[in-house]
C-alpha cells in the first residue's frame, strides 16, 4: 500500500528514479532529499583508490593488486627493481600474484595515469580554505598544478571501469540539477503536483508522507520479509515503512528516534541500489516476473480491508468538512458523522467486484480453472490486453496446472 519507487537505467548508464509512474528523476535527486551529499554518495557506490603527491613531483598509489587486473599501463610496472609488465601490456591475473607475492604496498606512478580520474570528494587549499576541486571533477593538468602548489599530499579517485566497476552514481551526479537538499525537496514537489507553487514545509512533508509514514505506505510483513531476502539481510522482520537511517536521524520525532534505536544504520533504498549496481556489473541475478515464489495471493479480507479503509477515509473528509462550517458549534457526533460512505464501499466491493462472481461449479475441474482464472486475472492482476507471451506459457513452478492447455484468461 502506497507509492511506487522505480528505479531504472538509461542507455548512458544513469540511474533514474520514479514515484508512481511519473517522469523520472536522476536518483540522487532522491538520495539528496534523504540527506546525502555529493562526497557521500560517491563513497557509497564507489571504491576509493588513493594517490599521493610528493615534494619531488612524484604521484604514488597505494596500490590494492586486484584492482589493476585486466589495465593495460602506458609504463613498465616495476617489482624489485625488475620489469613485471611492459608498457602496453595488460595485466592478468598472474600478474597480480607476482605483486601480491612481491608484498609491493606503494607504485610510482606517471601524472598522466592521475589525469582524467574522477575526484571522490572535494579538494580544498588548507591555506586559504579556497575549494580547487570539487567531487565528481575529473582531474586535469591545471587542477595538479594547483594542487601541488597549494601542498595537497593525497588524493581519492573513484575505482571505475568499463568491465564490472561502472560509474552510474558518478554519470547520475552529473545530470543532477539540485544542489541542496531543499532543492532536490522542491525538485520531488514539482514533479508530484506540476503547477503547485512549493514551500519548503509543503516539499518536506510530501516527500515524508510519500514513503515514511505508516498512514500512507505499508509493506506488510510478507513485503518486508520478501524484501530483506533479496537484499541480503540476515533478519526477514521490520518496520512497514521504507527506512533510511541518514533521513530518520534529522528528524526530532520520538518514533524517528525509536526506529534509529532500533534499525541502526541500513538503508533500504540504499541496499536496492546496491543490488541494481551489482546486477548491472554483471554479478547477482535478474527476478522472474512469471515465477510463482514472487507472486503474492492477494486474500479477500487484504482487499475488503483497503475498501474498508477508502470508506474511512471518505468519512474523514466529510466530517473535517462539515466541522470548517461555521454553524458547526452546535452540532451533535451524530449529525456529524454519516456512515454511508463506509457502507456504500463495502458494498459496492462485494457487489460489483472483478472477484464477485457466480462459481463454474459444472465439475472439480471447471471449479478450479475458475478460481484460478479469478486469481490471475482479479485487482491488480492480469488484463486481457497486457497478457503477453510469457503469462500464457507454462513456467516450471505450475507443475501443479491440471490442464497445460488451458490459460488463466481461459483457453
Amino acid at each position: 500500500r502506497g507509492s511506487w519507487l522505480d528505479f531504472e537505467f538509461d542507455p548512458r548508464d544513469a540511474l533514474f528514479t520514479r514515484i508512481d509512474r511519473r517522469r523520472k528523476l536522476p536518483v540522487t535527486v532522491l538520495l539528496r532529499a534523504l540527506g546525502y551529499e555529493n562526497e557521500e554518495m560517491l563513497r557509497i557506490f564507489h571504491d576509493i583508490n588513493t594517490f599521493h603527491l610528493d615534494k619531488e613531483g612524484f604521484v604514488e598509489l597505494e596500490l590494492v593488486p586486484e584492482r589493476l587486473r585486466g589495465e593495460t599501463l602506458n609504463f613498465d610496472l616495476l617489482a624489485d627493481g625488475k620489469v613485471l609488465v611492459e608498457a602496453g601490456k595488460r595485466i592478468t591475473a598472474r600478474h597480480i600474484r607476482q605483486l601480491q607475492d612481491a608484498g609491493i604496498e606503494a607504485l610510482r606512478v606517471p601524472d598522466d595515469y592521475l589525469l582524467g580520474r574522477i575526484l571522490a570528494h572535494d579538494v580544498i587549499d588548507a591555506a586559504t580554505g579556497e575549494i580547487l576541486a570539487r567531487a565528481n571533477d575529473e582531474v586535469t593538468d591545471d587542477q595538479l598544478e594547483a594542487f601541488r602548489k597549494a601542498g595537497v599530499e593525497s588524493l581519492g579517485t573513484l575505482w571505475v571501469n568499463d568491465l564490472d566497476r561502472g560509474p552510474y552514481i558518478s554519470n547520475t551526479l552529473r545530470i543532477d540539477p539540485t544542489r541542496s537538499q531543499l532543492e532536490a525537496l522542491v525538485e520531488i514537489y514539482r514533479m508530484m503536483r506540476p503547477g503547485e507553487p512549493p514551500t519548503k514545509d509543503a516539499a518536506q512533508n510530501l516527500f515524508f508522507n510519500l514513503f515514511f509514514t505508516f498512514d500512507r505506505y505499508d509493506l506488510s510483513a510478507v513485503g518486508r520479509m520478501k524484501f530483506n531476502r533479496r537484499v541480503g539481510r540476515k533478519d526477514v522482520a521490520g518496520t512497514g515503512v521504507l527506512y533510511d537511517h541518514k533521513f530518520f536521524s534529522q528528524r526530532s520525532d520520538e518514533e524517528a528516534h525509536r526506529m534509529v534505536a532500533q534499525y541502526g544504520d541500513s538503508s533500504d533504498i540504499l541496499d536496492v541500489l546496491r543490488v541494481l549496481c551489482e546486477i548491472r556489473n554483471g554479478r547477482g541475478s535478474v527476478d522472474d516476473i512469471d515465477h510463482l515464489g514472487n507472486r503474492r495471493v492477494r486474500s479477500v479480507g487484504e482487499m475488503a480491508e483497503n475498501v474498508f479503509r477508502i470508506g474511512l477515509v471518505r468519512v474523514e473528509r466529510a466530517v473535517r468538512d462539515r466541522l470548517s462550517m461555521a454553524e458547526a458549534d452546535n452540532l451533535s457526533p451524530q449529525e456529524l458523522i454519516n456512515a454511508k460512505p463506509v457502507a456504500a464501499a463495502v458494498k459496492e466491493f462485494f457487489g460489483s467486484s472483478q472477484l464477485s462472481q457466480f462459481m463454474d461449479q459444472n465439475n472439480p475441474l471447471s471449479e478450479v480453472t475458475h478460481k484460478r482464472r479469478v486469481s490471475a486475472l482479479g485487482p491488480g492482476g492480469l488484463t486481457r490486453e497486457r497478457a503477453g507471451f510469457e503469462v500464457r506459457d507454462v513456467h516450471p513452478t505450475h507443475y501443479g496446472r491440471v490442464c497445460t492447455i488451458e490459460t488463466p484468461e481461459g483457453p
